[in-house]
């Protein structure tokens, strides 16, 4: 896998490159440039797999510079590294491979490069879409759906075990040391004791996957390696299926519009999100952010168009998937002022309060207080 590199800061890039073939198997890096000016010719004569592109650089704007890269070689991915997390969600609208907050960590490194691996593969041999191909669902829950059987919750043992499957799975093909996953699930165990209770849980998720079906996933590793690594074989994923659509999607006009409905509709909620798994995080918020990036193009789009019935129905969708999003209240307000409903302007912001107040114990943002008093003043005027 061939990359570029791209940061005003040598530093940086000097840390990164080393990062990349110290961390990183597989990964050339055969230019770095610290000026901006000469990427697009760089990119050119080099022809990357991957650009890795700081977005913050002193007179040059990094997404637009994104723009060019996929302007002038569109096979070529991109993946954004910001110290600066407001960027992320613009980054989405160049259908960027991945965002990498600074200081990178290795890990977070290793999954960009694995989605990268991922992507290369899915351009050179798209699986068919086949209905009766096993399935693995990460969207709020783990579910399995194997050939010939309906979906199913499998029934582990211990959360150990779930946790543990979880993670492999979000770490796929990649080798785990025993010693990180003792330390991760068991840090407060003697070691022999810790290794005990992972043989034995491996074990577990062994066992749940057979009674599911799903035995085409395999886990390698044992008492004489090092490690364990998790094979899901010719099974597919609900998540990576649903970006892998959202990114083939045409741009939004009234004969794609269906479409793009149908695959913002098979995102179904967040990435493991029944779980607190604080490892997960960062892929629930890239996801998260997508859809809702997403969403809120598709609203927009419908309200230019005139199409306020449907704006509102975009904003309930993303209120229930996601019951703490403030903005889809907001823009709910806004539609139904618009539309004349007085009483669902209400509804939404005693709504809003409501959660925000008792759930976070927090307050509303001080721009939706703002609009939703001018908006009673003009009413009580009318």
């Amino acid at each position: 896998m061939r990359a570029i590199l791209v940061d005003d800061e040598r530093l940086a890039l000097r840390q990164l490159k080393q990062m990349l073939e110290r961390d990183v198997d597989g990964v050339e890096v055969i230019a770095m440039f610290s000026n901006p000016n000469e990427v697009i010719d760089g990119v050119l004569r080099h022809r990357p797999d991957v650009v890795f592109l700081d977005i913050h650089m002193p007179g040059v704007n990094g997404l637009n510079l994104a723009r060019q890269i996929q302007s002038n070689v569109p096979n070529t991915e991109i993946v954004f590294v910001t110290a600066y997390d407001q960027y992320a969600v613009q980054a989405f609208d160049l259908y960027a491979l991945d965002y990498i907050m600074k200081p990178i960590q290795t890990n977070r490194l290793q999954q960009s490069i694995f989605r990268l691996r991922e992507k290369l593969n899915l351009k050179d041999t798209r699986r068919i879409q086949d209905s009766e191909a096993p399935y693995i669902c990460c969207f709020n829950q783990i579910q399995f759906k194997a050939p010939g059987r309906e979906v199913q919750t499998g029934k582990w043992r211990t959360s150990k075990a779930q946790e543990l499957f979880a993670y492999l799975l979000y770490n796929r093909e990649r080798a785990i040391q025993r010693s990180a996953l003792l330390d991760f699930l068991w840090p407060d165990l003697e070691e022999g004791k810790a290794a005990r209770q992972l043989y034995s849980t491996i074990y577990q998720i062994r066992q749940t996957l057979k009674n599911c079906g799903m035995e085409m996933i395999t886990i390698h590793g044992g008492v004489l390696e090092t490690g364990y690594r998790l094979d899901i074989g010719e099974a597919r994923i609900d998540v990576e299926e649903w970006e892998y659509a959202m990114k083939q999607l045409k741009p939004l006009d009234m004969q794609t519009v269906e479409e793009y409905e149908k695959v913002m509709d098979l995102f179904k909620g967040d990435y493991l999100g029944n779980y607190d798994y604080i490892w997960a995080e960062h892929e629930r918020e890239r996801l998260r952010l997508m859809w809702l990036y997403h969403m809120r193009k598709l609203s927009d789009f419908y309200e230019q168009k005139g199409m306020l019935n449907k704006a509102v129905q975009v904003n309930h969708h993303v209120q229930q998937l996601l019951l703490d999003e403030e903005d889809s209240y907001f823009s709910l307000m806004k539609l139904y002022d618009a539309i004349g409903d007085k009483l669902r302007v209400e509804e939404q912001f005693t709504l809003l309060k409501a959660r925000i107040e008792r759930e976070l114990e927090s307050t509303v943002k001080a721009n939706i207080t703002q609009w939703y008093d001018q908006w009673r003043l003009k009413m009580s005027e009318c």
